[in-house]
């Protein structure tokens, strides 16, 4: 039986192999290239071919088989070394696994490059009698190994069904022979089926292994409620699963229409990053709810290379999946990064959308508890940090919460002092009203609190004036339910509890209080710090602030009585916060003209720079505001802001029945007479010389006269602000600057005509700098009616 079976296999691998076909590549100048394959095989050869199914079966796994292969076919053709290539079907790479002491290493080539590419790629055979002289052959390899490869032979691999699945590739230094060629095309051929089927199984395992894994994994994800972890955890797992570089997960947060995830920026903290729900490629997936894969990154114009810039990080590929919860809602994306077999494929796709569709539960409820975790922090932030006490009661009459300012009020050690402990037991004796005050408010059925100012309360024997709010604590759900056939959503109120706010009255507090209502309570503060010292009277340095709008009666007269509160109210609205951000005082509304001081009642070492800033803010502010107006349909509004530096008198002015914190003197009344000069100069911020003098900070400014005020004898060097300004409201900023600062050269030397030249010049670079236009005007007067020779362009100002 056995001699028959053996003469049967030989048979047929006589009768497969025995055909009119050539063998190899006609130029690759193989010997015997053109013969039949039968007419060369060996009968030991031949009987090898028997005994290889038999070898193939008895071999495990799939590294055994190519193992087994290498060795029969170097050892047969006496080959110094060889290698079997099979196709990854998931990449256009060629792999093999080479053994390295306990473990396999695997070489992978990409499937049209060097000789095995092209063997794969054509299906035809390779001979190669001397590697260096062929074109296909890729030298490196010989660089890293230290190996001379003289000649090559490399055959592909071809199933029953001439699908070719890989190619054997084997090395000498002598040239292969036909039958050299024969044998390794019969072998692969009669061990193809063989390979194919253990590379079937092979993925099998594997894809049961990742089956498994990916089970432990969502088991292990919907057991974690941090979301920080759940998301780090999602990340890898998808990074491993579909076998990327990187991947990040975005979930969605409605509060604020952002994506956001959270990164490892340390071994224990995360980062949190945002951007947009509908920027960028994750925005794309998000509100389209479609999968994107883009194959080359730097092809696709909805990719930004400036994160690579900024991160060094070189994107090849990019795969985006939307995140979707049970009832089909997106609620994030996910997206990976840089495959690193190949590019992404539609698979990759399906298996990660399966995969968030596991772990989206889990997701919703991480993220849920996070805002509720930040919510109670919050809410817990808030009462620690609030002045007035806070303390809670549940139904049971116990105290569940003391916020700080309850402990320092109630003169305890500490909220354990209170907390879950009945709240007749604090709240009794001279305090027992309390407790009537909150049975009060339970027996109501609404949700009105009780209120009592003024009121006392003794703790640790000592009375403090207190106003005391008892709210109730309710909890509203919402239900369906089914009224009239009609589904509908229901609330249910349940009450939890009551909430008592304590306010602390007595003392320093009552009496700052009461003064803030008419003060300034930067003032009041420091009155009942240093009391009539601070506001007695005294002189220091401020920078002082006036502002006034433009053609403000004709505006009254259009606007009207009721029209005109309202305007006012909301201009100084705006301005008051301009000059509170930079710590300024408000001194007083002198109709429509602000007075403010920057140093007073506490100086800083920036007064003039706040003074300055705030002066820029205002303007900007009001551009802001008249394109609202505008947009209303009402008319634009203008001011002037002037501001000096000087010392001043400050203090407590008035009658003994009426007393006001004022600023008086010089410096108060050179900063009146600078807004005032706006008009005359056509500009909107102008600053004294002493002001100019001391800012640290760098403004555009130009100076642009030496005058002698109203009431005063020594001239004034005046500056104007411009940084208010765009390069559409002041093209040519720099250029006109220097330009106009020739041209007041030249008019204080009273070369007229080079003035007027230079102001031209300037006009055209900026025609509305209406400045260059009245200085031209002063020349043309004084062209007429020249000043004394002794004049060094000092002005004499008429007006206040």
């Amino acid at each position: 039986m056995e001699s028959v079976e053996t003469s049967e296999k030989f048979s047929n691998v006589t009768q497969i192999y025995d055909r009119s076909e050539p063998v190899g590549n006609a130029g690759n100048n193989s010997p015997g290239s053109e013969k039949e394959i039968g007419d060369v095989l060996t009968l030991s050869h031949a009987n090898m071919l028997l005994n290889i199914s038999q070898k193939m079966a008895s071999c495990e796994t799939l590294d055994e088989m190519l193992q087994t292969l290498v060795d029969i076919i170097t050892t047969e053709v006496n080959a110094d070394r060889g290698t079997i290539f099979l196709k990854d079907p998931d990449a256009p790479e060629l792999y093999s696994r080479v053994a390295r002491g306990n473990y396999q290493h695997e070489i992978r080539i990409l499937d049209d490059r060097g000789v095995a590419g092209y063997v794969f790629s054509t299906g035809e055979s390779a001979n190669v009698p001397d590697a260096y002289k062929d074109d296909r052959f890729d030298p490196s390899t010989d660089e890293k190994t230290g190996f001379r490869t003289k000649s090559i032979l490399c055959v592909p691999i071809r199933t029953v069904k001439d699908d070719v699945i890989g190619v054997a590739q084997v090395l000498k230094n002598s040239v292969f022979d036909s039958e050299d060629e024969a044998f390794v095309n019969a072998v692969t051929t009669q061990a193809a089926v063989a390979l194919q089927s253990a590379q079937i199984v092979e993925q099998m395992k594997r894809h049961r292994k990742r089956e498994m894994e990916f089970l432990d994994v969502v088991a292990d994800i919907t057991s974690e409620i941090d979301l920080g972890k759940i998301l780090q955890k999602v990340m890898s797992q998808a990074t491993k699963m579909i076998d990327s570089e990187r991947s990040t997960l975005f979930l969605n947060d409605e509060k604020t229409n952002e994506l956001f995830s959270k990164v490892a920026a340390g071994l224990d903290d995360l980062q949190e990053i945002r951007l947009p729900n509908t920027a960028g490629i994750a925005g794309t997936v998000f509100t389209t709810g479609k999968i994107v894969n883009i194959p080359y990154a730097y092809a696709d114009l909805r990719f930004n290379p400036g994160f690579d810039k900024k991160t060094g990080f070189f994107t090849r590929s990019i795969l985006c999946v939307p995140v979707s919860n049970k009832d089909g809602k997106t609620i994030g994306v996910i997206q990976l990064l840089n495959k690193r077999r190949g590019t992404f494929t539609d698979e990759d796709g399906d298996n990660l959308r399966k995969f968030t569709a596991q772990v989206s539960i889990a997701l919703e409820n991480a993220k849920l508890f996070d805002d509720v975790q930040k919510m109670r922090n919050r809410n817990e932030s808030m009462l620690q940090s609030m002045s007035n006490g806070v303390v809670t009661i549940n139904e049971d009459g116990k105290i569940e919460t003391c916020n700080a300012a309850g402990v320092r009020i109630m003169k305890l050690n500490n909220e354990d002092d209170v907390i879950d402990h009945p709240a007749s037991d604090v709240f009794t004796g001279a305090n027992s009203w309390v407790l009537e005050k909150v049975r009060s408010v339970d027996e109501k059925n609404d949700e009105e609190p009780e209120v009592m100012m003024d009121a006392e309360l003794e703790f640790g024997e000592e009375k403090i004036a207190v106003n005391l709010t008892v709210l109730p604590l309710i909890s509203i759900e919402k239900k369906k339910a089914t009224i009239d056939n009609e589904e509908v959503i229901v609330e249910e109120k349940k009450k939890l509890g009551s909430m008592l706010m304590i306010e602390d009255i007595s003392g320093e507090k009552r009496l700052k209080s009461t003064m803030s209502r008419y003060m300034d309570p930067d003032v009041a503060e420091q009155l009942l710090a240093g009391g009539e010292d601070v506001l007695g009277g005294r002189n220091t340095e401020a920078t002082v602030l006036f502002s006034d709008i433009r053609s403000f009666t004709p505006l009254t007269e259009k606007l009207g009585a009721q029209g005109t509160v309202k305007f006012l109210n909301d201009y100084f609205s705006i301005m008051v916060e301009c000059i509170q951000n930079e710590g300024g005082m408000l001194d007083k509304f002198i109709g429509d003209a602000i007075m403010a001081a920057f140093g007073v009642p506490m100086p800083h070492d920036d007064d003039e720079d706040r003074g300055v800033r705030t002066a820029i803010t205002m303007l900007s502010e009001m551009f802001k505001w008249n394109d609202e107006r505008k947009a209303r349909g009402e008319d634009p509004v203008d001011m002037g802001v002037g501001l000096n530096t000087g010392v001043i008198v400050t203090g407590n002015i008035g009658s003994p029945k009426r007393m006001d914190y004022t600023m008086i003197g010089d410096g108060v009344n050179l900063a009146s007479r600078l807004e005032s000069a706006c008009k005359q100069y056509a500009a909107r911020i102008l600053i004294s010389e002493f002001t100019y003098h001391k800012m640290r900070g760098t403004y555009r400014t130009r100076e642009i006269d030496q005058v002698v005020v109203k009431g005063k004898t020594e001239a004034v060097r005046i500056y104007e602000v411009l940084d208010y300004h765009t390069d559409e409201s002041f093209p040519n900023m720099g250029s006109v600057l220097n330009i106009f600062r020739e041209g007041v050269t030249e008019y204080r030397k009273q070369h007229w005509d080079k003035a007027i030249e230079a102001f031209n010049e300037a006009l055209k670079l900026n025609p509305a700098d209406r400045l260059c236009n009245i200085y031209i005007g002063w020349c043309d007067d004084y062209k007429k009616e020249p000043p004394p020779e002794e004049w060094a362009g000092v002005r004499i100002a008429k007006a206040k």
